[in-house]
């Protein structure tokens, strides 16, 4: 396979100049043209006649060329008259050489043409055909259509493609069997073949079976790759955790409700995973207020009462205050020591906790990547929680797991995940899920707003302070661009203490020093302030029981999942809560859809399925941050259920060859390799 992963200089016609244009596809190596699918065809069908052709559409016709009319003066075309078997019309050249014209075209010459056919002046042409061939020369039925850069044409960029197929080799079959005989899927290079030659626009379909079965090639190497990581965590070294439950028991009394079915349910699953001699690797996954925080504490307490430490980490110094201002009260009622660390720790007070960390003294630490900085050393780190799982990859959770001989990992995340991406981006994890709100949370009315109402909304909302009440105002840009009409937080937040007062709104947004963060926060949380501007900074873990109004302006700018998160500040509280979803007319076809779903249900799962349907698994999870694989011929929304297929087999392969040293083990190594799966590669090496 060697040859499909040299330079692009390496195809006919491809220099470095070339070359950097292509990297603008993501095309570095041959093999990445092979696995580029065209996404639309033409329909190069030869026709009787271009009589009764729909206009400016493609049209192919064998023609008599009967006289050429050079342009009479600057500017004008030249027009060469033809006739095919039931018209005649205009072939129009601008700024072409009528020597060429006259060899390409000769008058009484027979020529097959193709282009899109128009009519000018009552008159039928067709403008720079796309093709002027002899008979003898062969025109596909069906051509394909490629992603372009500026720089690279359709016919540079499928002979670049029929190059690179040249290179393949003939490789051994991967699939099993009886699924490849019961899907009917052609043999590889048959299925990369009728890829980039299709015989009709039935091969673009995501059900063809030559676009089925590469797509399958890409889900089961990725599927091998998260079951073989998988597997080299189960087989890495783990410690048995099991506490005497004595630290969750006062914990649990303390409590002023009872624990969800589903709370309770996750605790089990994760205390049995704990309990076992492997490491655990969990996902727990719960709708905005479903009480992920909670089993959060039950685990690390768990590894307390085994002896050793825990350690909570967050992607941001915001969210880690706000969890070690929600386990402060939990870690008291429990008994542990519970401790933070993030950046903003410098000199004699930083070297005080890591001491304290050393030592044993310090149960629990809650922090941002910090926490695995070089010098921070625990005594006995037994489990790691990581918050915001959709901000770290497959590769981020394995090199966490190595910072701690053993260490058990248990990552969560606020943003349900729709079956299909589970299985894409979290294949190598047990997954919990929380499917229950605890007792007391409050419905949320949630209402669309147009921008134009405005100043009725700031009338309501001074009203609502007056009160006693308390709101968020979440803004989509920090200051006025110049680019960008979206309203800024800091305009915003000038605007409306005019409106309300100076004395009453505070300000948040990540680009101010923490030390003023964290004053705008805690005055929004004591009362002192009782609006809060900010952009989505505040989008999770921010619990302000007291606050019931959420406005989020330019609504239809923010991704569903990402409006159900702020949503879900409010309604913590005994108070009635309301959102308003602040919108500028007019509204597109999907963000009214998006806002739409919004209003008429608060089901996270449900969200994110109709989220995924209006955006695409990339903006969904945010693929430069998520770890979610970049396909090039799979795609998650419509091959879901293969998705699931591939799982199976990954699973039932590694169970049968964990090796991947038999005959199919071997072949299976070669479709790594083929689909970039290196890492898997290395997974086989053991622990």
């Amino acid at each position: 396979m060697w040859p499909l992963f040299t330079d692009l200089k390496k195809l006919p016609k491809i220099g470095e100049k070339t070359e950097k244009l292509y990297e603008k596809l993501a095309i570095t190596r041959p093999r990445d043209l092979i696995f580029t699918p065209p996404h639309a065809l033409i329909d190069r069908r030869l026709r009787a006649s271009v009589a009764g052709a729909p206009l400016d559409e493609i049209v192919t016709v064998e023609v008599v060329v009967e006289d050429h009319f050079p342009a009479s003066t600057k500017g004008r075309p030249y027009r060469i008259l033809v006739r095919d078997a039931g018209a005649e019309f205009m072939l129009v050249f601008f700024h072409a050489r009528a020597d060429w014209l006259q060899k390409i075209l000769p008058k009484g010459g027979q020529r097959v043409v193709s282009g899109k056919v128009e009519i000018f002046d009552g008159i039928m042409q067709m403008t720079h055909p796309d093709h002027v061939l002899t008979r003898a020369e062969a025109l596909p039925a069906f051509e394909p259509v490629y992603p372009l850069t500026a720089g690279i044409g359709q016919r540079q960029m499928a002979a670049a493609v029929r190059a690179a197929l040249d290179l393949m080799p003939v490789l051994p079959e991967w699939l099993d069997g009886p699924l490849k005989a019961q899907r009917g899927w052609p043999d590889m290079f048959d299925a990369l073949s009728a890829l980039h030659a299709p015989e009709g626009r039935e091969a673009l379909s995501p059900a063809a079976p030559a676009r089925q079965r590469l797509a399958y090639d890409e889900l089961l190497a990725h599927a091998l790759t998260l079951a073989l990581a998988r597997a080299r965590m189960k087989r890495g070294k783990g410690r048995a955790s099991a506490g005497d439950g004595a630290m969750r028991a006062r914990l649990l009394a303390a409590l002023p409700y009872q624990p969800t079915g589903a709370q309770t349910r996750a605790g089990a699953e994760i205390a049995a995973d704990m309990a076992a001699p492997h490491r655990m690797l969990r996902l727990l996954q719960g709708d905005v207020g479903a009480g992920k925080t909670l089993v959060a504490m039950l685990a690390l307490l768990n590894a307390v009462e085994a002896g050793g430490q825990g350690a909570l980490m967050a992607p941001t110094e915001i969210l880690a205050r706000q969890h070690l201002a929600s386990l402060r009260l939990l870690a008291e009622a429990a008994g542990v020591a519970l401790e933070v660390l993030t950046g903003r720790d410098k000199g004699r007070a930083r070297q005080a906790k890591l001491d304290a960390l050393k030592a044993g003294e310090t149960d629990i630490l809650v922090g941002t990547h910090a926490l695995f900085q070089a010098g921070v050393d625990f005594a006995d780190l037994r489990l790691v929680v990581v918050d915001e799982q959709h901000r770290f990859g497959v590769r981020q959770r394995m090199e966490l797991a190595e910072k701690g001989a053993w260490v058990d990992v248990l990552v969560m995340t606020a943003t349900p995940i729709p079956r299909t991406l589970a299985l894409a981006s979290h294949g190598d994890m047990d997954i919990s899920v929380l499917d229950e709100k605890p007792p007391g949370r409050q419905p949320i009315d949630t209402r669309l707003v147009s921008r134009s109402r405005y100043d009725d909304v700031v009338a309501r909302l001074k009203a609502a302070v007056a009160d006693g009440r308390r709101a968020y105002w979440v803004c989509p840009l920090v200051e006025e661009s110049a680019v960008s009409d979206m309203t800024a937080a800091e305009d915003r937040a000038a605007a409306l203490r005019l409106a309300l007062g100076e004395d009453v709104v505070a300000l948040v947004h990540g680009q101010m020093p923490a030390a003023e963060k964290d004053a705008a926060m805690a005055a929004f949380q004591s009362g002192e302030r009782r609006v809060l501007v900010a952009t989505t900074v505040i989008e999770v873990g921010v619990d302000v029981p007291e606050a019931t109004i959420m406005v989020i302006e330019q609504a239809e700018r923010f991704g569903l999942a990402q409006l159900h998160q702020l949503r879900g500040r409010v309604g913590r509280g005994s108070g009635a809560s309301t959102c308003l979803l602040m919108y500028q007319a007019p509204l597109g076809e999907t963000a009214k859809a998006r806002l739409t779903v919004l209003r008429e249900t608060e089901d996270g799962f449900r969200i994110a399925e109709e989220d995924l349907k209006l955006r695409g698994a990339g903006d969904l999870l945010g693929t430069a941050q998520s770890g979610l694989p970049r396909f090039r011929i799979a795609d998650i929304e419509s091959d879901g259920a293969l998705m699931a297929v591939a799982q199976d087999d990954a699973r039932l392969i590694l169970q049968t060859e964990p090796d991947l040293e038999g005959k199919r083990g071997a072949a299976l190594r070669i479709l790594l390799y083929l689909h970039d799966r290196d890492a898997a590669i290395r997974y086989l090496g053991g622990a």
